[in-house]
């Protein structure tokens, strides 16, 4: 029993989908629909870059999303790969975005104009440089909660991403988290400052929530048979009305990616299919349940080898 999952932020590169692009007309025609839905060139940005340019937010959420599609559409249409036989859909972040458009929820159209309003939200919420993210390695959850608690009133900052037993990230301000860093090295307990402009999934994100709460009003989402995973309550999405709910609660909630991925393991999953630019959720699973099947799809020999 399998689960098709979608990587987040962080997996961009430059060239990202190029061979699925100059191999397949499918692939060649997203990119040409994605340049009409967000009125610049997105195409020139994902297989040509600057890559600072395709760093930022607003460009990296619907360049992901773009890419990930794009594979998805090339193993369902030119290798008639069976999704529906998945038992979930999931994403991390941003990820989650393109699991519900693949698994028939919202349009390609819809999907990648709302990512572009998503991310410049998201990189507008706080003022540049007031806020960022800190990656926290070999520590449990419970013991960085705890540690939170007990040094609110000397800092502030919220856990933005429960990824495996081993790796956790935090939001907040700079200052909060450099007085963070400091405490969490006293301790022994190893951190690295993410490079990111701004710190999502903590409640700094207050004016993206408006905007996309606006921005989720105006959209109808299509029933699906296919079940997700939300990454605000790392169970199922049981309704529409709850989906959007969920999509508006997630911009400042804490992606619970680890839970998600142990509840979809505890309902029978062994194998997990990710779909995207990069292999960074297949690591983090790796981390989570040594004994589950992954696979990535990155290229088009990677899907022939799943075919096998």
């Amino acid at each position: 029993m399998f689960s098709v999952i979608f990587p987040g932020q962080g997996s961009q590169i430059v060239g990202m989908g190029k061979e699925f692009f100059d191999k397949f007309e499918i692939v060649k025609k997203l990119f040409k629909d994605a340049n009409e839905a967000l009125s610049f060139d997105i195409t020139k940005l994902v297989l040509e870059g600057p890559k600072e340019n395709l760093d930022l937010t607003a460009n990296t959420q619907p360049a992901i999303f773009l890419v990930s599609y794009s594979i998805f559409k090339v193993a369902k249409e030119e290798y008639n790969f069976d999704f529906n036989k998945a038992k979930y859909f999931a994403g991390h972040s941003l990820g989650e975005y393109s699991a519900l458009s693949c698994a028939g929820y919202l349009d390609f159209y819809q999907t990648i104009k709302i990512l572009r309003i998503r991310g410049n939200a998201m990189q507008n919420a706080v003022p540049k440089g007031e806020g960022g993210m800190l990656a926290v390695l070999g520590s449990r959850i419970n013991d960085i909660e705890e540690i939170l608690k007990e040094n609110e009133k000397t800092f502030k900052a919220q856990i933005a991403n429960d990824n495996s037993d081993s790796q956790i990230v935090l939001s907040g301000k700079n200052k909060d988290l450099e007085i963070l860093a400091h405490h969490l090295k006293t301790l022994n307990i190893k951190n690295i400052k993410l490079p990111v402009s701004a710190p999502f999934h903590c409640d700094l994100m207050s004016k993206a929530t408006e905007i996309m709460k606006n921005e989720l009003q105006k959209i109808n989402f299509d029933n699906s048979k296919n079940i997700l995973i939300s990454n605000v309550t790392a169970d199922e999405v049981l309704n529409l009305v709850d989906l959007k709910k969920l999509l508006i609660a997630q911009i400042e909630s804490r992606v619970r990616w680890r839970e998600s991925i142990m509840n979809m393991i505890n309902k029978g999953v062994n194998q997990f299919i990710e779909i995207g630019p990069g292999k960074v959720l297949s690591g983090l699973i790796k981390r989570i349940d040594k004994d589950v099947k992954i696979a990535s799809i990155n290229n088009q020999s990677d899907i022939e080898s799943l075919q096998k």
